[in-house]
């Protein structure tokens, strides 16, 4: 059974292991920084449907189904499958997970959800509800613009704060009995809202939420930046990684050597004309599955946080004038002893 350390962070008693782990991504993905990485660039943002909410349930399903064979295991010996993403009623992970008939629970911590999805596959595999369990998240680029943005066709101008939305799914196998890198613990994060309500500065937003969630973490562990390889983030991108550094250093928590965020790290900012970095679930998710996973696997890194964030936030919520609550999931994650 995990052992509670305090409120909302825990340490697992038997270390699930991550078994398999694939990384889906999109064609501007694919011609980033970390190209190399990932399992499978799909060239076509369609990838073959009809509409690009289609497409980004094959996405799910292609890394899933992915990490089902890499895994080398059958889907009917999966216990459950932990899932979600940006679209309206999560609808990019029901409708591309149905034909696998697992039992499924949806899940929903915006740009977050990788890392909840992690912490609820290590609470479920360590206290024996179930042996197998998958997390998966994605996002696409054309779905999250045509709901939650101005059409493309519009012509907006886009701010130096706003980040580029990932096409793309990462997703894992966690086994109570196999080799990986090892769920060692995690922290719930709790949400935070700082006022913000420019939608186009989500990093601004989320950073406070990494901030608080890697202090309590590292104070209930009694950890120190220094004992990780590795603290990484999820879609603060480069605006709010640099706030997330001074707000930790504020508090005296050093991570600037430390830290790596997956938004600022998936494109060339620069020559991709992406502004601040990447965002969406599948950010994250295909970083840490595509990037850090295989080193932790290979023994060139020994041990991570990977700290998700994701802003609560609805087009229906801006509308009515809402600031941007903001969350962020944390799970430690270590080489395979």
């Amino acid at each position: 059974m995990p052992e509670k350390i305090e409120t909302g962070v825990f340490k697992t008693t038997h270390q699930p292991s991550i078994i398999s782990s694939a990384a889906i991504v999109g064609g501007k993905e694919g011609k980033g920084p970390l190209g190399q990485y990932f399992d499978k660039v799909v060239e076509d943002s369609h990838f073959g449907q009809k509409t690009w909410e289609k497409a980004e349930s094959k996405f799910q399903l292609e890394a899933v189904s992915t990490a089902i064979r890499k895994a080398g295991i059958t889907k009917e010996q999966l216990d459950v499958i932990f899932s979600g993403d940006l679209i309206n009623q999560c609808i990019g992970s029901a409708y591309g997970l149905r034909e696998l008939e697992i039992p499924f629970m949806g899940l929903y911590g915006a740009c977050s959800t990788m890392a909840e999805g992690l912490l609820m596959s290590a609470v479920y595999t360590d206290s024996g509800v179930a042996e197998r369990a998958v997390a998966v998240t994605s996002s696409h680029f054309s779905t999250a613009e045509r709901q939650f943005r101005y059409p493309l066709s519009y012509g907006g101008q886009r701010t130096p704060t706003s980040q580029w939305t990932c096409t793309g799914s990462g997703a894992v196998v966690v086994d109570i009995n196999g080799k990986g890198p090892r769920i060692a613990g995690g922290c719930i994060g709790k949400i935070a809202d700082m006022g913000i309500n420019d939608i186009n500065n989500m990093g601004a937003a989320m950073a406070p939420a990494a901030a608080e969630t890697i202090r309590r973490y590292l104070s209930a562990v009694e950890a120190n930046p220094s004992d990780f390889d590795y603290i990484v983030t999820g879609d603060l991108g480069i605006t709010g990684s640099e706030l997330l550094i001074e707000l930790l250093e504020n508090q005296g928590i050093m991570i600037n050597d430390r830290h790596r965020d997956c938004g600022a790290m998936i494109f060339d900012a620069e020559k991709q004309d992406t502004h601040a970095g990447g965002s969406g679930c599948g950010c994250s998710a295909s970083v840490l599955c595509g990037y850090f996973l295989p080193k932790l696997k290979s023994g060139e890194i020994k041990r991570i946080l990977f700290a998700a964030t994701g802003a609560l936030m609805s087009p229906m919520a801006c509308q009515q004038g809402e600031t941007i609550p903001s969350i962020s999931h944390l799970v430690e994650i270590r080489g395979d002893i």
